[in-house]
Parts: C-alpha cells; structure tokens; sequence
C-alpha cells in the first residue's frame, strides 16, 4: 500500500491509499476529469507524488441571442 498525492500546476488534486501506483502516460480519470500521467516521484519508501495533466473542462456556453426577435 502506498500514498499517492496526484498534484496539477503546483496543486494537491486527490490523494489516495493504492496498491498499485499509476504508470507514465497512463490515462485517468479524477474527479470526472479525463487526464494522463506525466511523471511519478518517489518521495519516501511507500509514498508518490504523480504530477497530472487534466484537460480542460468547459462548460457549454448558452447561443447568442437573436437580435431580431422582440422581447416580450
């Protein structure tokens, strides 16, 4: 069993007890974000800090209004 600290941009994002630690270029999912493993740092014996990549989430933005139509 080991820590695993996954970090984006300098930033703690999920931390778990696993017993098997991701590999490089390993796609995951944290938090119903898709992202891929960038390295894997061994900081003590059984603990890991895995620097991540998420992509961006983007919410759907609403259609511009029609000028045209007459506000009621």
């Amino acid at each position: 069993m080991a820590v695993v600290h996954f970090i984006e941009a300098g930033s703690i994002v999920l931390t778990q007890l696993l017993t098997n630690i991701p590999n490089i270029d390993e796609t995951i999912k944290i938090k119903g974000r898709k992202g891929k493993v960038i390295s894997i740092k061994e900081v003590e014996e059984n603990h890991f800090h895995v620097l991540v990549s998420l992509n961006k989430h983007l919410k759907n933005q609403i259609a511009e209004k029609d000028p045209k139509k007459k506000k009621r």
